[in-house]
């Protein structure tokens, strides 16, 4: 505030001398000196006149000044509240237009800065819940082992094994994800023919979706152009989709996969298609935010984030449509060319 008031003082100070000034050459321009002018009475109207026609000037200057200085001042104000970390201020819109404009600018800036801050609060405490699910089984298991309450067999040690698995997938699924958010994900671009990677991702999940009693299929257009892509990042991504569908398709279900060559578009789409129970209306578009997962999901809710992020990097588009007790249906296209 201090600052305000003596750029305002200033300001009036100015305004105060140029007004001085100019009333000083106005009367010595008509030809009267300082020693003159009280004494000559027929041009005391003009005096007043021009002396009125200051006041008002002065009078709109400050106005203006005022109307400028008290919205920066709220400004300069709010920014010393973000700087401590706090993004719930807000700046009162009012002023110039400039000044208008650069207050929504503020608060829009504000406004994405406290989201930000929140998105950064769940993840910390989601990566937590999610790494010490694995880590509380692999550590009791282990004691359990040491203290001689479980034999040391293949079964436990398996167990082991298992939960290690699933640790070290989540943290080169928190790896991927960060990587991609920040736009440091490297893409190992090659001549490739995603028949085959559907194939291999229908392949290597056949034995998990037989033992979960749903059927799953593959149609793939057989006149498919090879694409420049990322292989393994693809792959990844058709697994993704596969797995997400298995979690949510009961026993007698089936899972469709297919890859189609759109001409017009140029382009190839890839579906995975499931007769599950659906995605509720009011949950269908957060499907792809990271940790976003039903209550009884046995899943690190990671896999439609990534591989959301997987397919905007070859610059494509993934979308998902679901009807309760119907089933879902996730797409993603890629171009033919990436640009």
């Amino acid at each position: 505030m201090w600052r305000i008031g003596i750029i305002v003082a200033t300001v009036l100070f100015l305004a105060v001398t140029a007004g001085t000034l100019a009333f000083l050459l106005l009367t010595s321009a008509l030809g009267y000196t300082t020693e003159r002018l009280p004494l000559l009475l027929p041009w005391r109207v003009p005096t007043v006149l021009v002396l009125l026609i200051l006041a008002v000037v002065f009078g709109g200057l400050v106005r203006t000044i005022r109307r400028a200085a008290l919205p920066v001042a709220d400004l300069l104000e709010a920014a010393e509240k973000v700087e401590n970390d706090d993004y719930s201020v807000r700046v009162v819109v009012r002023g110039p237009r400039e000044i208008r404009a650069l207050i929504n600018s503020f608060n829009a800036m504000v406004a994405r800065l406290e989201v930000n801050d929140q998105q950064r609060r769940n993840l910390l405490a989601d990566v937590t819940h999610e790494l010490r699910t694995p880590l509380t089984i692999i550590q009791g298991n282990l004691e359990g082992l040491l203290d001689g309450v479980y034999p040391r067999d293949d079964a436990h040690l398996t167990m082991i094994l298992d939960e290690t698995r699933i640790f070290a997938r989540l943290v080169e699924d928190l790896r991927t994800l960060a990587q991609a958010e920040s736009g440091t994900l490297t893409l190992r671009l090659e001549q490739t023919d995603i028949r085959a990677l559907v194939k291999d991702s229908v392949a290597s999940l056949t034995a998990q979706a037989n033992e979960a009693g749903v059927k799953l299929t593959a149609s793939v257009d057989p006149n498919l152009p090879f694409m420049q892509l990322d292989p393994v990042r693809i792959h990844a991504v058709i697994d993704n989709l596969i797995m997400n569908a298995l979690r949510y398709t009961p026993k007698g279900g089936r899972i469709e996969i297919s890859a189609a060559h759109t001409s017009t578009q140029d382009c190839v789409t890839v579906t995975v298609k499931d007769n599950g129970r659906g995605i509720p209306a009011d949950v269908l578009p957060h499907v792809f935010e990271r940790f976003y997962k039903s209550s009884d999901s046995h899943g690190s809710g990671l896999g439609l984030a990534i591989a959301r992020h997987l397919v905007l990097a070859h610059q494509g588009e993934i979308n998902a449509e679901s009807e309760i007790g119907k089933g879902t249906t996730v797409r993603f296209t890629l171009p033919l060319n990436l640009r």
